[in-house]
Formats: C-alpha cells, sequence, structure tokens
C-alpha cells in the first residue's frame, strides 16, 4: 500500500512538473526567512530587503503558528493576519503532507519562517526546501541572523574549517564519548567543532566538557546573541573550571577546537 502510495505521488509531481513547466508564469518562489533570536525587533536585526519580502507573502511554513504570527506582526506585516495561510512543519510533518501542501498551493510565493535563527539549518525545513526544487520552485535564502555563524565569527577558533554536530546525546555516557571524539578531530583536522543544547541542560553541558576534555582545549560560549544580554566567551577547559558560568534556561552555541602544539 506504502509503495502505492509513493507512485501515486511521483506521478502526480510528475504531472505536475509537466504543467508547470508548460506555463509562460515565472516560477514561484520559496523563500527562507531567517527569524530573532530571541525578544529583539525584527527591525533592529534584519536588513530591510528580508522584511519587504515578508510583507509580500501571504503564505508561510511555520513550525508554530502562535510565534510565526507574533513575529509577523513585530515585522510589520500590513495584511490582516487572519488572511494568511499557514503550513505547519515540525518533527512530525510527513512527507506526503509536505509534498500535498505545495501542490495545493498554487504556484504561489511563500516563505519559510524559523522560530529562531536561519531556517533549515538545526531547524525543520530541508525536506521542504528538497521537495520545492523538485517541484519547480526557485529557492531564496534571504539575510538574517544565524547564531552559529555569529559565534564562529566571535570565537577565534578556525573559521576556515569547522563542523555543525547540533546537539550532543543526552545520556551522559555517551554525551561523554562524543566529546572526546570531537576534541580528539578537532586537535587531527584543526577543525573547530560546533554544537549546541537544549538551554535548560546548558550547564550540565558545561560541567561535562570541564571533566571530560583536556584542560588546554579552547571552548566558546556565545550566549544570547544578538540581544542586549549577549555574552561571548573563549577560555582553556582549565580556565573555564575556574569560572563556571550560569547560562540555565539562555540559549547558547559552543565551540570547541584543541589546537595542535
Amino acid at each position: 500500500m506504502r509503495l502505492l502510495q509513493r507512485i501515486s505521488d511521483s506521478f502526480q509531481d510528475i504531472i505536475f512538473n509537466i504543467q508547470f513547466f508548460n506555463m509562460e508564469s515565472p516560477a514561484p518562489v520559496l523563500y527562507l526567512i531567517p527569524s530573532t533570536l530571541g525578544e529583539v525587533a525584527p527591525c533592529d536585526v534584519l536588513p530591510h530587503s528580508t522584511i519587504e519580502v515578508i510583507k509580500k507573502l501571504e503564505y508561510f511554513i511555520v513550525e508554530e503558528e502562535k510565534t510565526a504570527r507574533r513575529f509577523l506582526i513585530k515585522a510589520g506585516i500590513d495584511k490582516p493576519i487572519d488572511s494568511l495561510t499557514f503550513f505547519i512543519l515540525n518533527e512530525h510533518t510527513h512527507a506526503e503532507n509536505i509534498r500535498l501542501f505545495l501542490r495545493q498551493s498554487r504556484q504561489v510565493d511563500m516563505g519559510l519562517l524559523s522560530e529562531a535563527g536561519a531556517p533549515a539549518v538545526a531547524d525543520p525545513g530541508a525536506d521542504l526546501v528538497r521537495n520545492a526544487y523538485q517541484m519547480g520552485y526557485r529557492v531564496v535564502p534571504l539575510v538574517g541572523p544565524s547564531s552559529i555563524l555569529l559565534a564562529i565569527m566571535a570565537s577565534g577558533l578556525n573559521g576556515q574549517h569547522f563542523a555543525f554536530s547540533g546537539y550532543l546525546p543526552v545520556k551522559i555516557n555517551e554525551r561523554t564519548a562524543r566529546l572526546k571524539y570531537l576534541e580528539k578531530r578537532s586537535q587531527q583536522d584543526n577543525q573547530a567543532q560546533v554544537f549546541i543544547e537544549t538551554p535548560y541542560r546548558n550547564n550540565q553541558l558545561i560541567k561535562t566538557i570541564i571533566n571530560t576534555c583536556s584542560p588546554e582545549t579552547w571552548v566558546c560560549i556565545a550566549s544570547n546573541l544578538t540581544l542586549k544580554n549577549e555574552w561571548i566567551c573563549t577560555k582553556t577547559v582549565a580556565e573555564w573550571g575556574k569560572d563556571i558560568p550560569d547560562l540555565n534556561k539562555k540559549p547558547a552555541v559552543f565551540i570547541m577546537q584543541k589546537l595542535s602544539k
């Protein structure tokens, strides 16, 4: 039954694309819209060009409709908020629903809006972007804040060669093993290792880093980026052990690198 459904979906996509490419109108656009990284006015961190694109759209793909509505109102969208169309995209969204929404959107421009920062980077959206390409959309990433890039810029560690590992394992033994692996790789490949954590587990992660990694390994912690209480600091593990910050419930990016002597 699943195989028949996939064949049916593929056939519908082929027919859809044939019909689309026979049209003379330009390809619709999927805009990738960065969001703010916290409680800050969109106009303070997003360029005018990005806000102007937001204002003209009527279709949005979002992770949570409530926070998306709040962001759009702050961005100054001048359409009635209830006149907009929202499609929910999260870890529970099936691929079939993504394709169905793209087909039913009547080939209009739409925006993929992140909950915080850049869409499809440590954030749902990659499947939607790939499907949009297959269905004839032009994909346009817009300028806005990315906590990962901002942290790398300010870290003093290798911005030429780095890797993003997303969230580390929650179980302490698995997390410890992962940190040891990342530390070893950072030295062998001269590669900065970037990772994040759920804010309420930040303090646990810092303590695990201090108890696991070599004293001479460098660690950058970048918290509340772009906000009034932004805080960024790079120290060795030994130095962090003498002055452990309280980052409970504060969004943060961690970058680690053991430099070769």
